[in-house]
C-alpha cells in the first residue's frame, strides 16, 4: 500500500471533494445498484467495521437524533463509543466522533491519506460517501472504541453503510422522502430500509403503521434476524410530557420500565425517538439498564441543528426538518412548546424532490406571519421563487432572497423581542443560518 501523505487536512478534503458527491448531486435513480465498490475499499482497508460491534440505524426522519441518543446511552455504559453520521453541520470532521468528539484534523488527514494511497488499487472510483464511511470505519478502529453507531446515509439495502453486520439495526420510521431514489411507495421505501437487517442480530423498528410495520417485520426474519421489537407491541413511549429543557418521559422496553426520564431535546417526537433508542441499547446489552445509566444518557444529549433554540430576545429556533413529516412534527413541537406573543417569520429553503407546497402546509399550525423564501447552497436547491409561489398560494405574506444570508438579513429586523424567528427546510440552510446567528451573538 502506497501511503500518500497530505501536507495539511485542507489538502486531504480537498482530494476527498474531488469524488462524485451524490448527496449534492443525487442521481434521479439508481441504476445496478451495488455494494461491491464498498466491499472493495473495506476490503482493501483491512475490514476494520468487523473490529467491534455495531448499532446500525436508518428513517426517513429521527435517525441523526435516535443515533445520538444511542451513543450517549452506550456511553453512559462506561464504553468508548464512535459515531457516524451525516449531513455535518460546519466541519465534515463532525460526521465521525468518537464520545462525541469530532475527528482531528490530523487524525482525518492521515486515513484519509490511508484511502488515497489504497484508491489506485480499487476497479472503480469510490464516491465522496463511501471514502468518508471507510474513514470511520478505519479510525474508529485505530482508536479502539468499544462499539460504533452506525446512521445509514440514504435508504439502507444500497447505502455505502450496509457492508457492516451488526448486531442491533434500527428503523425509526418510514415516510416520503428521495423518493427519487428509494421509490415511489412507502412499501418500497420500508423494503429498502429493512435491508440493514443483519441474521443473528435484533431489529428495533420505531414505524407505528400496521402495514408497514408487518413489512419491516417479515424482511427482518427473513433476513435470519433473532428477534424482532415492534413499537406500541414489545417497547413503548407511554408518556411524553414537556419539561424545562427537553421532555419528560416514561418508557417501556422488553427489559423493564423507566420513569420520568428528562430527555434534553425538544419536541414530542423526541420522546419517541429516545424509546427507540433505549430499546436499542437494551438489545445491545442483552439486558435492562440501570436508572442512572438512562437518566445520564438522555438527559446529556445534544444534536445541534435539531429544534435547537439560538437566540432568545427574539426567540430563535433552527431545525433541518427537510420533508413533510418531519414540517408536521416540528409544528407541533413549535405549537406545544414554544408560542410566542408576537409575530412568527421563517427563513425556508429546500432541495429538489421536495414539495413546497405540502412542506408549507404542513407549517400551518404555527401562524407564519411572514416567509423569507430563500435558497439553500446545494446544486440541489429548489429555486426560492417556487417555495414564495407555493407561501403566497397559501396565503403567507413572502418575499424572496437570493441566499440565506440575505434572507437573514431581511427577516431579523422583522421579528421583535416577543415574536419567533424559525429556520427550517434544509440543513443546508439550518448550517448556513446557524452560522451567522452564533457569529453574531460571538460578537455581542
Amino acid at each position: 500500500m502506497t501511503q500518500i501523505p497530505f501536507s495539511s487536512v485542507g489538502d486531504a478534503i480537498a482530494w476527498l471533494d474531488g469524488h462524485i458527491d451524490y448527496e449534492s448531486k443525487t442521481p434521479s435513480r439508481r441504476a445496478l445498484p451495488t455494494l461491491d465498490r464498498m466491499r472493495e475499499l473495506v476490503h482493501l482497508l483491512g475490514n476494520p467495521e468487523r473490529t467491534y460491534p455495531l448499532v446500525h440505524l436508518t428513517g426517513t426522519n429521527g435517525k441523526g437524533s435516535t443515533a445520538a441518543m444511542t451513543t450517549s446511552l452506550i456511553g453512559a455504559m462506561g464504553l468508548s463509543v464512535g459515531t457516524y453520521t451525516s449531513p455535518n453541520l460546519s466541519r465534515v470532521n463532525e460526521r465521525i466522533a468518537r464520545n462525541g468528539e469530532p475527528i482531528d484534523d490530523e487524525s482525518f488527514a492521515a486515513v484519509l491519506s490511508t484511502l488515497a494511497g489504497l484508491e489506485p488499487l480499487m476497479a472503480d472510483r469510490p464516491s465522496r460517501f463511501d471514502l468518508l464511511t471507510a474513514a470511520a470505519f478505519g479510525w474508529f478502529a485505530d482508536v479502539a472504541v468499544d462499539a460504533a453507531v452506525i446512521e445509514v446515509g440514504v435508504g439502507g439495502t444500497w447505502d455505502s453503510t450496509n457492508v457492516v453486520e451488526s448486531e442491533v439495526s434500527v428503523i425509526t420510521n418510514v415516510s416520503y422522502d428521495h423518493t427519487d431514489i428509494l421509490g415511489p411507495t412507502l412499501e418500497g421505501i420500508a423494503v429498502d430500509k429493512a435491508g440493514i437487517v443483519k441474521a443473528g442480530s435484533t431489529c428495533v423498528v420505531g414505524e407505528r403503521h400496521p402495514g408497514l410495520a408487518t413489512i419491516i417485520e417479515q424482511r427482518a426474519r427473513e433476513a435470519g434476524a433473532e428477534a424482532v421489537w415492534l413499537a406500541g407491541r414489545d417497547f413503548e413511549c407511554r408518556s411524553n410530557r414537556l419539561a424545562v429543557g427537553g421532555r419528560l418521559v416514561d418508557i417501556q422496553t422488553p427489559g423493564g420500565s423507566y420513569g420520568e426520564v428528562l430527555v434534553s431535546m425538544h419536541g414530542p417526537h423526541q420522546g419517541v425517538n429516545a424509546a427507540c433508542a433505549l430499546a436499542a441499547t437494551e438489545a445491545f446489552f442483552g439486558r435492562a439498564l440501570d436508572e442512572a445509566v438512562v437518566e445520564e444518557g438522555l438527559g446529556r444529549v445534544r444534536v445541534p441543528g435539531r429544534l435547537e433554540v439560538v437566540g432568545r430576545h427574539p426567540l430563535t429556533l433552527v431545525d433541518g426538518a427537510h420533508n413533510v413529516a418531519g414540517m408536521e412534527s416540528l409544528a407541533t413541537a413549535v405549537t406545544e412548546g414554544f408560542r410566542v406573543d408576537g409575530p412568527t417569520v421563517a427563513v425556508i429553503g429546500m432541495l429538489r424532490g421536495r414539495d413546497p407546497m405540502a412542506m408549507l402546509a404542513a407549517l400551518a399550525p404555527i401562524g407564519i406571519s411572514t416567509l423569507y423564501a430563500c435558497a439553500p447552497d446545494s446544486p440541489r436547491a429548489i429555486a426560492p421563487d417556487v417555495v414564495a409561489e407555493a407561501g403566497r398560494a397559501l396565503g403567507l405574506d413572502t418575499d424572496v432572497a437570493g441566499s440565506v444570508a440575505e434572507a437573514m438579513t431581511m427577516a431579523k429586523p422583522q421579528v421583535p423581542d416577543d415574536g419567533l424567528l424559525l429556520v427550517a427546510g434544509s440543513l443546508y440552510v439550518v448550517t448556513d443560518a446557524r452560522e451567522l446567528l452564533l457569529d453574531a451573538a460571538r460578537r455581542t
